[in-house]
């Protein structure tokens, strides 16, 4: 570029160094007027301010405000699907895979500071730069596979939500009608940041909380083995187990670590106000974030250990006629039809996990879970809407009215929910519930290999790039999440019987793999941004090759001044 112009463009904050500085404006490039554009409302319009401190070091003042993402993200650990992979597990492998759950947390923080760093250095969410960074093919099927985790997590959710109902109701309100309550509750909770974020934030507490007491209490009920409890922790082994106790632990990874809660975070710390200009501002948002988000991922470590942990200790490997018993002679003996009066090990979800607790600690037992489960999901739902939405706003670049895109976001990851609700009874979604945890866990790299790929980024990242250890660990992860996949799919071919069924899972598994090596090695495109006073041009890196043709879309959209937020003036390579 070359000219001259009298404006000098500004660098994104947080990006200083990795941006070049554009002092002029060719003609055919218009320059952003500066005053505020109007555009939609949304939860990322309000930011919090941040306290500025007189004295070096570490400030609680400062860890409040910067509280509250963190708690958002860690409600996707603790979603219906969670807590039925929990108890599946200490039903089937007792205590055993309790060291899963701590690395498979531990797993889920490196993957959430990964998206931290990427919202807070850049200034836009994943979503936004895998809009810029991809080709369309490639963006357009990273968009599908989000949406696909959306509504396989939603369906968690919403399930759980409504059975949740269920129990508390005593039956009397069915499957469809609470997934049509639950539709209807969330619709009105998500309006609630009309009065405020701190308020929202508050409210997504206080749900916490209520898991936290639930499930405390059934866990202080139980009292289960602490030096067996401890063992399970901290000794990575499982003796004894087999293929299911193997497919449990894929599950807690999958339920655990979801591929939209990646994206969700990103968008999340975009609600500090963060002047991106000085470097020890980004880094002291880095280390806050950072510290919110390990705080709230020991609570929900400890929230998932309360509910592993009781069914480990009073229903491992418990059988039907013992259950059945149990339930007749007790003050929940309605419920007792539902076990068969066999020998064989009892079979547990969200559901009969309320109704065995009610047979052996009494009803109390049971409303108290099922008040747990309504926070789980009822909490998990409103988030899992936010992440839809955001992850449709940055793949699509949508400028529809708040409205309108809560209510297609809604209505798209809703109607297999319904459809699933309206032709499935509560005792056969069990399955479901285990391939939907598979589902997570398949889908992973499509979220973790794109922000790998970003934060690795010197040209974007700079002097908050990924170290060379940093990348090497996550690449390795990644490749064991993928492997285990694939090992999964390999297992189960030899299950169905035909080509029918072989070839087209071949084929998908072919696919499966190519798109994975794909982002591995794709090198992209480059975005354009508005800094404060003209615009600013991301860089490729030197050894990258131009693409052989550019297809340039200059709409130019000024920056809200003072916000300190990147917005793109759309410059994408089309291969």
């Amino acid at each position: 570029m070359s000219g001259s112009s009298p404006a000098m463009a500004s660098l994104e904050p947080g990006l200083t160094g990795s941006l070049n500085r554009v002092q002029t404006n060719p003609s055919n490039i218009p320059v952003p007027p500066h005053h505020p554009v109007p555009h939609a409302q949304t939860y990322l319009d309000e930011l919090i301010s941040i306290p500025k401190g007189s004295t070096p070091g570490f400030s609680f003042r400062k860890l409040w405000a910067f509280t509250g993402p963190g708690f958002l993200m860690s409600i996707a650990y603790l979603d219906p699907g969670n807590v039925e992979s929990d108890l599946q597990c200490g039903a089937v492998a007792g205590f055993k895979l309790l060291w899963v759950l701590l690395w498979a947390t531990v797993l889920g923080l490196l993957c959430q500071r990964l998206a931290i760093r990427l919202g807070v250095v850049t200034g836009k969410d994943l979503a936004e730069i895998c809009y810029l960074y991809y080709p369309r093919v490639p963006r357009i099927l990273l968009w599908l596979m989000m949406e696909i985790a959306i509504i396989g997590s939603d369906m968690q959710e919403v399930i759980g939500t409504a059975i949740a109902f269920s129990l508390l109701s005593a039956g009397r309100i069915p499957l469809w009608g609470g997934v049509l309550i639950t539709i209807t509750d969330t619709l009105f909770f998500l309006f609630l940041d009309k009065y405020g974020l701190r308020k929202l934030e508050a409210f997504f507490g206080l749900l916490i909380t209520i898991m936290a007491l639930t499930f405390g209490y059934e866990y202080v009920m139980v009292r289960p083995a602490q030096t067996e409890v401890l063992k399970g922790i901290f000794l990575p082994y499982c003796p004894g187990c087999g293929r299911e106790e193997l497919l449990q632990a894929v599950g807690i990874v999958g339920a655990i670590i979801m591929p939209h809660n990646i994206f969700l975070h990103s968008s999340l710390v975009k609600t500090r106000a963060i002047d991106r200009s000085k470097k020890e501002e980004v880094k002291e948002a880095n280390m806050y974030f950072l510290t919110e988000s390990c705080l709230a991922l020991f609570v929900s470590f400890l929230i998932n250990l309360f509910v592993m942990a009781v069914f480990g200790e009073a229903f491992y490997h418990q059988r039907n006629e013992d259950v059945h018993n149990k339930c007749v002679n007790s003050s929940v003996s309605r419920y007792a039809s539902i076990f068969p009066i066999n020998n064989e090990t009892v079979s547990v979800d969200i559901y009969q996990g309320g109704v065995i607790l009610g047979c052996y600690f009494g009803a109390a037992a049971l409303y108290i879970w099922a008040v747990g489960i309504l926070a789980a999901g009822q909490s998990s739902t409103m988030t899992g809407t936010y992440a839809g939405q955001f992850v449709m706003e940055g793949f699509l670049q949508l400028r529809w009215s708040r409205f309108t895109r809560v209510l297609f976001t809604r209505s798209l990851a809703i109607l297999p929910t319904l459809f699933v609700a309206a032709f499935k009874d509560v005792s056969q979604l069990t399955g479901m519930n285990d391939l939907l945890n598979v589902l997570q866990s398949i889908l992973l790299p499509f979220a973790v290999l794109p922000v790998l790929t970003f934060t690795s980024l010197r040209p974007l990242m700079r002097d908050f790039t990924n170290g060379l250890p940093g990348q090497v660990l996550m690449s390795l992860i990644t490749g064991l999440v993928c492997a285990i996949n694939v090992y999964f799919v390999v297992d189960f071919l030899p299950t169905l019987r035909g080509l029918g069924y072989l070839i087209p899972l071949g084929l998908l598994l072919a696919a499966y793999v190519a798109f994975v090596a794909y982002l591995v090695r794709a090198e992209g495109g480059w975005g354009v941004y508005e800094g404060g006073e003209g615009v600013t041009l991301l860089q490729p890196p030197t050894s990258a090759p131009l693409p052989p043709a550019l297809d340039v879309q200059h709409r130019a959209r000024s920056a809200v001044p003072g916000q300190g937020t990147l917005q793109p003036v759309q410059f994408r390579c089309q291969h």
